[in-house]
């Protein structure tokens, strides 16, 4: 489960966001998303939740990153905007801990946009061992990602939810969608 700590139509507070995680543990892992925070903005949210994993989403340094994260961390690189995947994907070496989220690239917003990228473009190259998808991922095209990428992990937000709000219904599809394409390859 993922927490928006950053400026968003979707953000929490960090006290509803612990009060929830208080209802669910220990059953998951919960997330805290941030775009270009502070060190003090993730630290502040660790001390409220203290089982908190972090996914870094916006232009954040190697060294912001490292030095808050408890361990391995999600760290979103969006694709396109005319900036060459290779080098993208060598930006994303520069941080041993992160796990690389690949997402689509917006001038204005660093997720949530329900836009994909063309995942053939991580095809070519040296993409990294393990890394994550996302980006307009919905249960209608998320065997056809996992099918072609086989990312290690899958991060769906906006193609789950009908009217702003998540749909039981689409989060069972994407699910089954993923077990399914999974189990193919």
């Amino acid at each position: 489960m993922g927490f928006i700590f950053a400026r968003s139509e979707r953000r929490i507070s960090l006290e509803s966001a612990a009060a929830i995680v208080g209802r669910l543990e220990p059953f998951g892992s919960v997330f805290g998303v941030f775009v270009d925070p502070t060190a003090d903005d993730v630290a502040a949210a660790q001390r409220a939740i203290p089982s908190l994993r972090l996914q870094f989403s916006g232009d954040e340094p190697p060294e912001l990153c490292e030095r808050s994260a408890r361990g391995h961390y999600f760290k979103a690189f969006h694709l396109g905007g005319g900036r060459p995947v290779r080098e993208i994907i060598a930006e994303a070496a520069s941080y041993p801990r992160g796990l690389p989220l690949f997402d689509a690239w917006h001038p204005d917003r660093k997720g949530g946009t329900g836009i994909t990228f063309r995942w053939s473009d991580l095809r070519e190259g040296d993409r990294p061992g393990s890394f994550a998808v996302s980006g307009g991922l919905t249960p209608e095209n998320v065997g056809d990602c996992v099918r072609l990428l086989r990312p290690d992990a899958v991060d769906v937000r906006t193609g789950v939810e009908t009217d702003g709000r998540k749909d039981k219904q689409k989060m069972r599809a994407f699910v089954r969608a993923v077990r399914e394409a999974d189990a193919q390859t």
